[in-house]
């Protein structure tokens, strides 16, 4: 750690190469270590107000220092969900009290996030980065057309979780071949791609700002790369676990269950085939903590959500930076870059430093996180954050 320090130093004495850095440009400091600007995450759930049993803003915050991140969204579905002033000035204070790095909340689509009442848009807009209802699709056309509509007034991004309802039909896993095999009740593709398709077509009509959350499934990597031909003004993103896995990969356990659920081999590849294509804007964690209770039930009645922030960096430079499929900038531009001006969330005094030089396992036993679930343990891994720095001030140090 002393030398990474002693190399950084002397890198930053260059100010336009550490301006560069912080602009997002990786700067090798050696073999061993690079310097990258502070990771941008513009999807998690930090569970506070309403779960801190779960996680909450300082364990959220220190978690995702400890993974290079410097700038979090977290989504609403809390209690008070953020759909008032007054139910987001709650989630604000603990934001200002206990946060070591920047975290944005967005603000709710609709009220309790219920889909029957669209929020006062406006008396949130000054507070937040964007407006969900993550979680939960919005099923009414109409009542995403309404917020689409004051979103583009406001000039705000709709982040929108795609799931059509009535095509969910109790299933928790996907319907492909480890659901046959072993008797699980599947959850279709088209519930998540149908909506993408009704929303870009609003999108197309309306013109907002229109981000897509967490896309999983082949038949969505092709509506919004044939959306952006046409100039929609869409972007999307998706996790680490869709890149890596797929549902051949699944087991008995809590740890592989999330929303959406890990697809195909099929649909992994077209992922793969979108993130380097420029299809996928940005890889985001949704990082998602429950109780150990929660996540302990099995792959049928755990709880969905499995947690990220840790891991994000490491898992995708192994798989992709370190065989050559991608380039470390490439990643650097979706980790940290696009979510930035995508979001309006400008680069400050950050940075972050990696060891890319030696392996180690994921060990939810070390992570800050209330969290543990992740189909990522024990995995073996490079690139361990050793150091980050937010508003010029060391918030995750190795020890």
């Amino acid at each position: 750690m002393r030398r990474a320090m002693t190399e950084m130093n002397r890198a930053s004495e260059n100010a336009a190469l550490f301006f560069d850095a912080c602009g997002g440009a990786p700067v090798s400091l050696s073999s061993e270590f690079v310097i990258l600007p502070g990771l941008c995450d513009v999807h998690v759930h930090f569970r506070e107000p309403g779960f801190s049993y779960k996680e909450t803003i300082l364990t959220g915050s220190l978690a995702a220092a400890h993974g290079g991140y410097t700038d979090v969204c977290t989504m609403p579905n809390l209690s008070p969900v953020p759909d008032t002033k007054a139910h987001l000035e709650e989630q604000l204070t603990l934001i200002r009290e206990n946060a070591c790095i920047r975290v944005h909340p967005y603000g709710a689509i609709t009220l309790g996030e219920k889909g029957e009442q669209l929020v006062d848009m406006e008396s949130l807009a000054g507070n937040v980065c964007g407006y969900s209802d993550d979680g939960r699709g919005v099923q009414s056309d109409e009542m995403m057309k309404r917020a689409m509509l004051e979103a583009r007034r406001l000039g705000k991004i709709i982040a929108a979780h795609c799931e059509v309802n009535d095509l969910l039909k109790g299933g928790y896993i996907h319907d492909g071949v480890y659901a046959r095999a072993h008797g699980h009740r599947g959850i279709c593709s088209e519930s998540e791609w149908a909506q993408i398709a009704r929303d870009l077509a609003l999108v197309k009509e309306i013109g907002c700002a229109y981000h897509v959350c967490h896309i999983s499934t082949k038949e969505s990597v092709a509506l919004i790369r044939e959306a952006k031909k046409q100039g929609v003004n869409v972007t999307c993103e998706t996790g680490p676990h869709y890149l890596v896995l797929c549902d051949e990969d699944l087991q008995e356990d809590g740890r592989f269950k999330m929303n959406p659920p890990l697809r195909s081999r099929e649909d992994k590849e077209a992922l793969i085939e979108g993130m380097l294509d420029g299809t996928i804007d940005m890889i985001a964690t949704d990082h998602a903590p429950h109780s150990a209770e929660e996540k302990g039930r099995g792959l049928e009645k755990s709880l969905m959500g499995v947690v990220g922030l840790e891991t994000a960096f490491a898992v995708m430079y192994t798989h992709f930076v370190k065989p050559g499929i991608m380039s470390l900038e490439k990643l650097v531009d979706m980790m940290c870059v696009n979510p930035r001006e995508r979001f309006g969330l400008p680069f400050k005094n950050d940075f972050t430093v990696f060891d890319v030089s030696k392996a180690c396992k994921i060990d939810p036993d070390t992570f800050l996180s209330l969290g543990r679930a992740t189909p990522f343990a024990g995995m073996e891994v490079y690139g361990e954050c050793v150091l980050t720095v937010c508003d010029g001030k060391a918030v995750y140090q190795k020890k």
